[in-house]
């Protein structure tokens, strides 16, 4: 990965909203776009309806409500496949990223589509972390999938929205290249996969959170992943206080930013993403973190200054580094 720009590419793209967020499919071959963009919007419906927690009809919402998942069930083998990547996710985060999160996601008022929610307003005060809340067992080990068979415990309720976007954005960049042959970039919120012949030219991409944050761009090759993580976005209003969506597993309640964002360079865009939201969980723990998991990552502080990890490339700013700070824990 490289700070340098393609004066000249050869992409053509479609772009559409579903889940609340931006989607995109970006081709080196033009026409291959409606047939990738079909394959897309086909494996998104499938994974809505396999795990959307918003949808009453998904599968995942039906075995919840009617609470068989407490004595085990066979799923369907993609449900089996989310779940199980989540449940990889959560370890590999040392539960940092935690699918068990519904119901605290639901009593902070996350309980419909985000469009659908109270916008939060100017002088509306941040929800922060209660601090006489002990912390809790991490719910997401009692979860059991095997094979197809999944065990959820009475009053566990799964959210696999911090994984599923990612895993869509994989599935869908690799299944376009493999049916059209062709290079290909897919964004899901910001989440992004790339896939395509290993000699096929990288992507330039910019990473910026909101448009008011420090910006930069990188070149991602072709099977690569990246994902950003934000404190500033997907927030809404609830008993008049402003709440953000990533919360912290070891209480429940919304985490107290110590960054704005946390972008990640990872293999594949499920990796990058499990370490950007591990990031914002861990606060100021996350560089050190980040760096012994061999990471290349990017995080913006509050006052806006750049924090780089690993390869990542440096900011061509010196003002937007705090001196001492790539590579350390501050």
């Amino acid at each position: 990965m490289a700070a340098r720009r393609d004066p000249k590419p050869l992409t053509t793209r479609s772009d559409w909203r579903i889940w609340g967020v931006q989607a995109s499919v970006v081709v080196g071959r033009p026409e291959a776009l409606a047939g990738a963009t079909a394959l897309a919007e086909q494996v998104l419906a499938e994974v809505g309806a396999a795990c959307s927690r918003f949808d009453e009809a998904s599968e995942l919402s039906r075995l919840s409500r009617e609470a068989v998942t407490v004595d085990g069930v066979v799923v369907s083998a993609l449900l089996a496949e989310l779940v199980g990547a989540a449940l990889e996710v959560a370890a590999d985060t040392g539960g940092s990223v935690d699918p068990t999160l519904g119901a605290d996601l639901a009593a902070w008022g996350y309980d419909r589509d985000l469009a659908a929610l109270p916008t939060p307003d100017a002088g509306a005060a941040a929800a922060g972390l209660t601090l006489s809340v002990q912390p809790r067992d991490p719910a997401w080990r009692r979860v059991r999938l095997d094979g197809r068979r999944l065990v959820i415990p009475a009053g566990i309720v799964l959210d696999l929205g911090a994984t599923a976007k990612a895993f869509a954005a994989d599935r869908i960049a690799q299944r376009i290249a493999d049916a059209f042959g062709t290079r290909v970039l897919v964004s899901l919120g910001g989440d992004i996969a790339t896939a395509g012949p290993a000699d096929a030219p990288g992507w330039e991409v910019t990473v910026q959170d909101l448009d008011d944050d420090p910006s930069q761009q990188v070149r991602l090759p072709s099977g690569a992943g990246l994902a950003t993580s934000s404190t500033q976005k997907r927030r809404w209003l609830h008993d008049g206080r402003t709440v953000q969506h990533i919360l912290d597993p070891s209480f429940g309640t919304p985490v107290v930013p110590v960054w704005r964002s946390a972008t990640v360079a990872a293999q594949t865009c499920l990796r990058a993403n499990a370490l950007s939201t591990a990031a914002i969980v861990r606060g100021r723990a996350a560089v050190g973190w980040l760096a012994a998991q061999s990471a290349d990552a990017r995080l913006v502080d509050l006052a806006g200054r750049v924090v780089t990890v690993g390869a990542w490339p440096r900011p061509a700013d010196p003002a937007l580094e705090p001196t001492g700070a790539t590579g350390t824990d501050q």
